[in-house]
Protein backbone atom coordinates (compact mmCIF):
# COMPACT_ATOMS: atom_id res chain seq x y z
CA UNK A 1 0.00 0.00 0.00
CA UNK A 2 1.39 3.40 -1.03
CA UNK A 3 0.87 6.18 1.54
CA UNK A 4 0.84 9.95 1.68
CA UNK A 5 1.23 11.23 5.23
CA UNK A 6 -0.06 14.77 5.67
CA UNK A 7 1.55 16.23 8.79
CA UNK A 8 4.29 13.63 9.19
CA UNK A 9 6.33 15.66 11.71
CA UNK A 10 3.49 15.89 14.25
CA UNK A 11 2.62 13.30 16.88
CA UNK A 12 0.11 11.43 14.71
CA UNK A 13 2.47 11.46 11.74
CA UNK A 14 5.34 10.15 13.84
CA UNK A 15 3.13 7.38 15.27
CA UNK A 16 2.02 6.46 11.76
CA UNK A 17 5.60 6.12 10.61
CA UNK A 18 6.35 3.98 13.66
CA UNK A 19 3.59 1.54 12.65
CA UNK A 20 4.66 1.65 9.00
CA UNK A 21 8.25 0.82 9.96
CA UNK A 22 7.02 -2.34 11.68
CA UNK A 23 5.49 -3.59 8.42
CA UNK A 24 7.90 -2.74 5.57
CA UNK A 25 6.42 -5.56 3.50
CA UNK A 26 2.94 -3.95 3.57
CA UNK A 27 3.49 -0.19 3.32
CA UNK A 28 5.56 2.22 1.26
CA UNK A 29 5.70 5.97 1.91
CA UNK A 30 5.14 7.94 -1.30
CA UNK A 31 4.91 11.44 0.20
CA UNK A 32 5.64 13.13 3.52
CA UNK A 33 4.47 16.64 4.33
CA UNK A 34 4.94 19.27 7.03
CA UNK A 35 4.37 22.94 7.61
CA UNK A 36 7.90 24.19 8.31
CA UNK A 37 9.83 21.59 10.36
CA UNK A 38 12.35 20.77 7.65
CA UNK A 39 14.93 19.22 10.02
CA UNK A 40 12.53 16.52 11.22
CA UNK A 41 11.21 15.99 7.70
CA UNK A 42 14.80 15.54 6.47
CA UNK A 43 15.40 12.76 9.01
CA UNK A 44 12.15 11.11 7.97
CA UNK A 45 13.13 11.33 4.31
CA UNK A 46 16.47 9.67 5.06
CA UNK A 47 14.70 6.76 6.71
CA UNK A 48 11.61 6.26 4.52
CA UNK A 49 12.86 7.60 1.17
CA UNK A 50 9.57 9.06 -0.10
CA UNK A 51 9.14 10.09 -3.73
CA UNK A 52 7.90 13.52 -2.59
CA UNK A 53 8.42 15.80 0.41
CA UNK A 54 6.17 18.85 0.78
CA UNK A 55 6.45 21.86 3.06
CA UNK A 56 3.94 24.69 3.25
CA UNK A 57 6.74 27.14 3.99
CA UNK A 58 8.83 28.03 0.94
CA UNK A 59 12.01 28.85 2.89
CA UNK A 60 11.81 25.55 4.75
CA UNK A 61 11.35 23.74 1.44
CA UNK A 62 14.50 25.40 0.08
CA UNK A 63 16.48 24.26 3.14
CA UNK A 64 15.18 20.71 2.80
CA UNK A 65 16.00 20.60 -0.90
CA UNK A 66 19.58 21.60 -0.17
CA UNK A 67 19.98 18.95 2.55
CA UNK A 68 18.53 16.20 0.38
CA UNK A 69 20.82 17.21 -2.47
CA UNK A 70 23.87 16.89 -0.23
CA UNK A 71 22.58 13.51 0.96
CA UNK A 72 22.07 12.44 -2.68
CA UNK A 73 18.52 11.36 -1.93
CA UNK A 74 16.11 11.18 -4.86
CA UNK A 75 13.14 12.89 -3.18
CA UNK A 76 11.38 15.71 -5.00
CA UNK A 77 10.74 18.72 -2.74
CA UNK A 78 7.57 20.76 -3.29
CA UNK A 79 5.99 23.61 -1.36
CA UNK A 80 2.61 25.26 -0.90
CA UNK A 81 -1.03 24.26 -0.61
CA UNK A 82 -1.35 23.09 -4.22
CA UNK A 83 1.53 20.68 -3.66
CA UNK A 84 -0.27 19.25 -0.62
CA UNK A 85 -3.37 18.71 -2.76
CA UNK A 86 -1.26 17.11 -5.48
CA UNK A 87 0.39 14.48 -3.25
CA UNK A 88 -3.00 13.73 -1.67
CA UNK A 89 -4.46 12.74 -5.03
CA UNK A 90 -1.54 11.07 -6.84
CA UNK A 91 -2.72 8.08 -8.93
CA UNK A 92 -0.17 5.78 -7.29
CA UNK A 93 -1.25 6.68 -3.74
CA UNK A 94 -3.67 4.22 -2.14
CA UNK A 95 -4.21 5.84 1.26
CA UNK A 96 -3.77 9.26 2.83
CA UNK A 97 -3.14 9.87 6.51
CA UNK A 98 -4.76 13.27 7.11
CA UNK A 99 -2.94 14.48 10.23
CA UNK A 100 -2.41 18.19 9.57
CA UNK A 101 -3.68 20.16 12.57
CA UNK A 102 -6.14 22.96 11.95
CA UNK A 103 -7.87 24.43 8.92
CA UNK A 104 -4.73 23.96 6.79
CA UNK A 105 -5.61 20.28 6.50
CA UNK A 106 -8.98 20.88 4.87
CA UNK A 107 -8.03 21.32 1.22
CA UNK A 108 -5.59 18.38 0.86
CA UNK A 109 -7.96 16.06 2.73
CA UNK A 110 -10.81 17.10 0.46
CA UNK A 111 -8.55 16.50 -2.55
CA UNK A 112 -7.94 12.94 -1.31
CA UNK A 113 -11.69 12.39 -0.94
CA UNK A 114 -12.41 13.66 -4.43
CA UNK A 115 -9.71 11.32 -5.78
CA UNK A 116 -11.36 8.32 -4.11
CA UNK A 117 -8.50 7.55 -1.73
CA UNK A 118 -8.68 5.55 1.46
CA UNK A 119 -8.58 8.35 4.04
CA UNK A 120 -7.27 7.90 7.56
CA UNK A 121 -8.83 10.98 9.10
CA UNK A 122 -7.01 12.57 12.03
CA UNK A 123 -7.77 16.16 11.02
CA UNK A 124 -10.84 17.24 12.99
CA UNK A 125 -11.34 20.49 11.14
CA UNK A 126 -12.18 18.81 7.83
CA UNK A 127 -15.47 17.53 9.26
CA UNK A 128 -16.04 20.40 11.69
CA UNK A 129 -15.71 23.07 9.04
CA UNK A 130 -16.95 21.33 5.92
CA UNK A 131 -18.70 18.14 7.01
CA UNK A 132 -21.42 18.26 4.35
CA UNK A 133 -19.03 19.09 1.50
CA UNK A 134 -16.49 16.47 2.60
CA UNK A 135 -19.00 13.66 3.13
CA UNK A 136 -20.59 14.41 -0.25
CA UNK A 137 -17.13 14.05 -1.85
CA UNK A 138 -16.51 10.77 -0.03
CA UNK A 139 -19.82 9.32 -1.21
CA UNK A 140 -19.42 10.59 -4.78
CA UNK A 141 -15.93 9.11 -5.26
CA UNK A 142 -16.42 5.91 -3.28
CA UNK A 143 -13.60 6.90 -0.96
CA UNK A 144 -13.15 4.80 2.19
CA UNK A 145 -13.19 6.95 5.34
CA UNK A 146 -11.62 5.60 8.53
CA UNK A 147 -11.44 7.72 11.70
CA UNK A 148 -8.14 7.97 13.59
CA UNK A 149 -9.22 9.89 16.69
CA UNK A 150 -9.15 7.25 19.41
CA UNK A 151 -12.78 8.02 20.29
CA UNK A 152 -14.18 7.79 16.78
CA UNK A 153 -12.05 4.79 15.99
CA UNK A 154 -13.49 3.11 19.11
CA UNK A 155 -17.02 3.93 17.96
CA UNK A 156 -16.22 2.58 14.49
CA UNK A 157 -14.99 -0.66 16.08
CA UNK A 158 -18.09 -0.89 18.33
CA UNK A 159 -20.67 -0.34 15.58
CA UNK A 160 -21.91 -3.19 13.37
CA UNK A 161 -19.49 -3.93 10.51
CA UNK A 162 -22.20 -3.09 7.97
CA UNK A 163 -23.29 0.17 9.67
CA UNK A 164 -24.29 2.60 6.92
CA UNK A 165 -25.45 5.63 8.87
CA UNK A 166 -28.88 4.37 9.87
CA UNK A 167 -29.14 4.21 13.67
CA UNK A 168 -32.62 2.69 13.71
CA UNK A 169 -31.76 -0.07 11.26
CA UNK A 170 -28.68 -0.99 13.29
CA UNK A 171 -30.38 -0.81 16.69
CA UNK A 172 -28.12 2.01 17.90
CA UNK A 173 -29.60 4.35 20.51
CA UNK A 174 -26.68 6.49 21.66
CA UNK A 175 -23.03 7.37 21.01
CA UNK A 176 -20.93 7.84 24.15
CA UNK A 177 -17.72 9.86 23.65
CA UNK A 178 -15.26 9.52 26.50
CA UNK A 179 -13.09 12.44 27.64
CA UNK A 180 -10.19 12.46 30.07
CA UNK A 181 -11.19 15.84 31.46
CA UNK A 182 -7.70 17.14 30.75
CA UNK A 183 -5.31 18.76 33.24
CA UNK A 184 -7.95 21.08 34.78
CA UNK A 185 -10.63 18.50 35.59
CA UNK A 186 -10.27 19.19 39.32
CA UNK A 187 -8.73 22.65 39.29
CA UNK A 188 -10.75 25.18 41.34
CA UNK A 189 -12.72 27.43 38.96
CA UNK A 190 -11.18 30.50 40.61
CA UNK A 191 -7.72 29.38 39.47
CA UNK A 192 -8.50 28.80 35.79
CA UNK A 193 -8.11 32.50 35.00
CA UNK A 194 -4.40 32.34 35.82
CA UNK A 195 -3.35 28.97 34.36
CA UNK A 196 -0.36 29.07 32.01
CA UNK A 197 0.17 27.58 28.55
CA UNK A 198 2.64 25.15 30.11
CA UNK A 199 0.00 23.89 32.53
CA UNK A 200 -2.60 23.62 29.74
CA UNK A 201 -0.22 21.57 27.59
CA UNK A 202 0.58 19.08 30.36
CA UNK A 203 -2.03 16.45 29.48
CA UNK A 204 -2.22 13.66 32.06
CA UNK A 205 -2.57 10.77 29.59
CA UNK A 206 -1.69 11.75 26.02
CA UNK A 207 1.35 13.29 24.35
CA UNK A 208 0.04 15.82 21.81
CA UNK A 209 0.90 19.07 20.08
CA UNK A 210 0.30 22.41 21.80
CA UNK A 211 -2.90 23.36 19.99
CA UNK A 212 -4.59 20.00 20.58
CA UNK A 213 -3.39 19.99 24.20
CA UNK A 214 -5.00 23.38 24.88
CA UNK A 215 -8.18 22.17 23.16
CA UNK A 216 -8.17 19.16 25.46
CA UNK A 217 -7.69 21.40 28.52
CA UNK A 218 -10.72 23.51 27.47
CA UNK A 219 -12.65 20.45 26.24
CA UNK A 220 -13.05 22.15 22.87
CA UNK A 221 -11.30 19.05 21.57
CA UNK A 222 -14.26 17.00 22.75
CA UNK A 223 -16.66 19.54 21.27
CA UNK A 224 -14.98 19.17 17.89
CA UNK A 225 -15.27 15.40 18.27
CA UNK A 226 -19.01 15.71 18.91
CA UNK A 227 -19.35 17.50 15.57
CA UNK A 228 -17.13 14.92 13.89
CA UNK A 229 -19.26 12.09 15.28
CA UNK A 230 -22.36 13.72 13.84
CA UNK A 231 -20.90 13.59 10.32
CA UNK A 232 -19.03 10.29 10.57
CA UNK A 233 -21.93 8.27 11.93
CA UNK A 234 -24.93 10.32 10.75
CA UNK A 235 -26.29 10.88 14.26
CA UNK A 236 -27.95 14.02 15.70
CA UNK A 237 -26.46 16.06 18.54
CA UNK A 238 -29.05 14.83 21.01
CA UNK A 239 -27.80 11.23 20.91
CA UNK A 240 -24.09 12.11 21.29
CA UNK A 241 -23.19 12.13 24.97
CA UNK A 242 -19.82 13.06 26.49
CA UNK A 243 -18.63 11.02 29.48
CA UNK A 244 -15.61 12.12 31.53
CA UNK A 245 -13.39 9.08 32.06
CA UNK A 246 -10.03 10.12 33.58
CA UNK A 247 -8.17 6.86 32.96
CA UNK A 248 -8.57 7.07 29.14
CA UNK A 249 -8.84 3.27 28.98
CA UNK A 250 -12.32 3.06 27.48
CA UNK A 251 -11.98 5.12 24.32
CA UNK A 252 -15.71 5.36 23.55
CA UNK A 253 -18.91 3.34 23.63
CA UNK A 254 -22.01 2.57 21.57
CA UNK A 255 -25.36 1.98 23.28
CA UNK A 256 -27.93 -0.28 21.63
CA UNK A 257 -31.71 -0.44 21.95
CA UNK A 258 -31.57 -3.86 23.65
CA UNK A 259 -29.62 -2.42 26.59
CA UNK A 260 -26.20 -3.55 25.38
CA UNK A 261 -23.28 -1.12 25.54
CA UNK A 262 -20.22 -2.04 23.49
CA UNK A 263 -16.88 -0.38 24.20
CA UNK A 264 -13.33 -0.46 22.87
CA UNK A 265 -10.60 -0.54 25.52
CA UNK A 266 -6.85 -0.14 25.27
CA UNK A 267 -3.82 1.69 26.55
CA UNK A 268 -3.77 5.38 25.55
CA UNK A 269 -1.53 5.04 22.50
CA UNK A 270 -2.48 6.42 19.08
CA UNK A 271 -0.67 3.60 17.31
CA UNK A 272 -3.63 1.33 18.04
CA UNK A 273 -6.25 3.26 16.01
CA UNK A 274 -3.63 4.05 13.36
CA UNK A 275 -2.77 0.37 12.89
CA UNK A 276 -6.45 -0.57 12.87
CA UNK A 277 -7.20 1.94 10.11
CA UNK A 278 -4.09 1.12 8.07
CA UNK A 279 -4.89 -2.59 7.92
CA UNK A 280 -8.70 -2.48 8.08
CA UNK A 281 -10.50 -4.85 7.87
CA UNK A 282 -7.48 -6.85 9.08
CA UNK A 283 -5.51 -6.24 12.28
CA UNK A 284 -1.75 -5.85 12.56
CA UNK A 285 0.76 -5.36 15.37
CA UNK A 286 1.05 -1.73 16.47
CA UNK A 287 3.84 -1.96 19.03
CA UNK A 288 1.36 -1.23 21.83
CA UNK A 289 1.41 -3.21 25.05
CA UNK A 290 -1.83 -5.08 25.82
CA UNK A 291 -4.09 -3.60 28.47
CA UNK A 292 -3.43 -4.90 31.99
CA UNK A 293 -6.82 -4.75 33.70
CA UNK A 294 -5.32 -5.69 37.06
CA UNK A 295 -3.01 -2.69 36.83
CA UNK A 296 -5.84 -0.37 35.76
CA UNK A 297 -7.94 -1.67 38.67
CA UNK A 298 -10.51 1.14 38.59
CA UNK A 299 -12.52 2.97 35.95
CA UNK A 300 -14.30 6.24 36.81
CA UNK A 301 -17.06 8.07 34.94
CA UNK A 302 -18.64 11.48 35.55
CA UNK A 303 -20.81 13.89 33.60
CA UNK A 304 -18.98 16.88 32.03
CA UNK A 305 -19.16 20.21 33.87
CA UNK A 306 -20.39 22.71 31.27
CA UNK A 307 -19.67 25.62 33.64
CA UNK A 308 -16.04 24.53 33.91
CA UNK A 309 -15.81 23.73 30.20
CA UNK A 310 -17.99 26.24 28.31
CA UNK A 311 -16.24 25.38 25.03
CA UNK A 312 -18.03 22.03 25.02
CA UNK A 313 -21.40 23.77 25.21
CA UNK A 314 -20.39 26.15 22.41
CA UNK A 315 -19.61 23.17 20.17
CA UNK A 316 -23.04 21.65 20.75
CA UNK A 317 -24.54 25.09 20.06
CA UNK A 318 -22.66 25.38 16.76
CA UNK A 319 -23.62 21.86 15.69
CA UNK A 320 -27.30 22.54 16.32
CA UNK A 321 -27.10 25.88 14.49
CA UNK A 322 -25.56 24.13 11.48
CA UNK A 323 -24.43 25.85 8.29
CA UNK A 324 -21.31 27.96 8.75
CA UNK A 325 -21.55 28.06 12.57
CA UNK A 326 -19.09 25.18 13.18
CA UNK A 327 -16.55 26.74 10.78
CA UNK A 328 -16.90 30.09 12.57
CA UNK A 329 -16.46 28.43 15.94
CA UNK A 330 -13.41 26.49 14.77
CA UNK A 331 -11.71 29.57 13.31
CA UNK A 332 -12.38 31.64 16.42
CA UNK A 333 -10.99 28.84 18.57
CA UNK A 334 -7.79 28.58 16.51
CA UNK A 335 -7.18 32.32 16.89
CA UNK A 336 -8.04 32.22 20.60
CA UNK A 337 -5.74 29.27 21.32
CA UNK A 338 -2.87 30.93 19.46
CA UNK A 339 -3.41 34.11 21.48
CA UNK A 340 -3.42 32.11 24.73
CA UNK A 341 -0.22 30.27 23.80
CA UNK A 342 1.37 33.65 23.08
CA UNK A 343 0.11 34.86 26.50
CA UNK A 344 -2.03 37.63 24.96
CA UNK A 345 -5.28 36.37 26.48
CA UNK A 346 -6.13 34.25 29.51
CA UNK A 347 -7.32 30.65 29.39
CA UNK A 348 -10.82 31.66 30.46
CA UNK A 349 -10.96 34.26 27.66
CA UNK A 350 -10.87 31.49 25.03
CA UNK A 351 -14.59 30.59 25.31
CA UNK A 352 -15.59 34.25 25.71
CA UNK A 353 -13.86 35.13 22.45
CA UNK A 354 -15.50 32.20 20.64
CA UNK A 355 -18.94 33.02 21.98
CA UNK A 356 -18.67 36.67 20.95
CA UNK A 357 -17.50 35.79 17.43
CA UNK A 358 -20.35 33.28 17.02
CA UNK A 359 -22.82 35.94 18.12
CA UNK A 360 -21.37 38.58 15.79
CA UNK A 361 -21.53 36.65 12.51
CA UNK A 362 -24.65 35.38 10.69
CA UNK A 363 -25.10 31.66 10.05
CA UNK A 364 -25.22 30.86 6.34
CA UNK A 365 -25.88 27.64 4.43
CA UNK A 366 -22.89 25.58 3.28
CA UNK A 367 -23.16 24.44 -0.33
CA UNK A 368 -19.56 24.69 -1.49
CA UNK A 369 -16.05 24.85 -0.07
CA UNK A 370 -16.03 28.60 -0.76
CA UNK A 371 -18.90 29.04 1.71
CA UNK A 372 -16.75 27.40 4.38
CA UNK A 373 -13.58 29.29 3.54
CA UNK A 374 -15.45 32.62 3.49
CA UNK A 375 -16.86 31.96 6.96
CA UNK A 376 -13.40 30.96 8.16
CA UNK A 377 -11.84 34.22 6.93
CA UNK A 378 -14.61 36.35 8.44
CA UNK A 379 -14.39 34.56 11.79
CA UNK A 380 -10.62 34.92 11.98
CA UNK A 381 -10.87 38.64 11.23
CA UNK A 382 -13.49 39.08 13.96
CA UNK A 383 -11.47 37.01 16.42
CA UNK A 384 -8.28 38.99 15.85
CA UNK A 385 -10.03 42.26 16.67
CA UNK A 386 -11.71 40.84 19.78
CA UNK A 387 -11.19 42.95 22.85
CA UNK A 388 -10.12 46.04 20.88
CA UNK A 389 -13.62 47.49 20.47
Amino acid sequence: MNLTILGSTGSIGASTLDVVARHPDRYRVTALTAQCRDEILFEQCLRFKPRYAVLLDEAAAARLKQKLSVAALDTEVLHGMEALERVSSLPEVDAVMAAIVGAAGLRPTLAAARAGKKILLANKETLVMAGAVFMDAVRASGSVLLPIDSEHNAIFQSLPRDYAGDMAASGVSKILLTASGGPFRNTPLSELQSVTPEQACAHPNWSMGKKISVDSASMMNKGLEVIEAHWLFNVPADVIEVVVHPQSVIHSLVQYVDGSVLAQLGNPDMRTPIAYALAWPERIAAGVAPLDLYKVAQLDFTAPDFARFPCLGLAYQALRAGGTAPAVMNAANEVAVAAFLERRISFTAIPRLIEDVLASLPVSAVNTLDDVLGADVAARAAARTWGRQ
